[in-house]
Formats: C-alpha cells, structure tokens, sequence
C-alpha cells in the first residue's frame, strides 16, 4: 500500500504524523508529567519543520506545480532521518553509550531548555538527557522516536522514487 502513495498524498499524511508526534510529545508532558530535556526538545523542532516543509510544499504544489509535492516528499525525507539521527544519539546517551551535550549533564542546570519549561508555567527543572523516565519494551521515547522517524524517513523517499505514481 505505501508503494502506491503519490508524493503529494504523502504530504498530507506526513504532516498528521509529524502533529500526531509532537501531540504525543506534548501529552506525555502535560499529563503524564514528564518534563523534556534539551534534547527532548531539540527532537520536537524536527517535526515543527517536517509541519513547515509539508504545507510549504503542498502551498507550492498546489499553486506552482505538480514536481513540488516530490521536492517537498524528498526534503521531508531528509528531515525525518536527520530526526532519527537526533533520537538515535539520545537515546544512545540514555543508555550511556556516549555522552551528551555539556548542557544535558546530570549535575548542569540546562538554562534553554528551564527556561523553555518556566515560560510554560511549569517550575520544574530540565531532567538530565541521560535518564529515561519511561521505557517500554525496552526503548525509551527517544528510542521509539527514532524509529518512528526512520520509518517516515524510508517512505517519504519511497514517494520520492517511486516513479509509477503521479505526484
């Protein structure tokens, strides 16, 4: 079935998941209390742009032309697996394979990502990037997140290739 998915299709459902994500992200946050660490947050931006890419490109391929919605599924694609990078690496610091941004230590009080939560009306501290606080089946957030982003990553460029579809 994703074979079949024309460029500008994927356009739209890429923006759904990319809200979907961040409604998650943000529902985590506010009811199950789980504040965000730097790279949490970092991890959201990719899906604000993924939102601004997707209704850039289907603005253009609407009002400019077809070849849009396949410039738009490839840029998409780019952005996703940069995002499964970025989870990957955070998750790989939860597991403390490596170690994080100098900001995300357990003993540095990280000032973006407090001030971010503050302007939220929230008085907690950011966490540390190195401790998941939920895990299931084994992955964290950022596990799955990079997963997720992986596979948005692979079927966007699937549109892109995909040469028996009209955009």
């Amino acid at each position: 079935m994703l074979k079949l998915l024309s460029p500008g299709v994927w356009l739209w459902l890429a923006l759904a998941a990319s809200i979907a994500m961040l409604s998650s992200a943000h529902a985590f946050e506010r009811f199950g209390a789980f504040a965000p660490c730097l790279l949490c947050l970092r991890q959201r931006e990719v899906y604000w742009l993924a939102i601004g890419v997707a209704l850039a490109a289907l603005a253009l391929a609407r009002f400019a032309g077809v070849p849009f919605a396949r410039v738009g599924a490839a840029m998409l694609s780019a952005v996703f697996l940069y995002g499964a990078g970025l989870a990957a690496y955070h998750a790989g610091v939860e597991w403390h394979w490596w170690r994080g941004p100098a900001a995300c230590a357990s003993a540095a009080t990280d000032v973006s990502a407090s001030a971010v939560l503050e302007a939220l009306g929230s008085a907690q501290k950011a966490p540390s990037c190195d401790s998941a606080p939920w895990r299931l089946l084994g992955l964290s957030m950022a596990g799955y997140n990079a997963l997720i982003s992986l596979a948005l990553a692979l079927v966007s460029a699937g549109t892109v290739l995909n040469r028996k579809v009209a955009s």
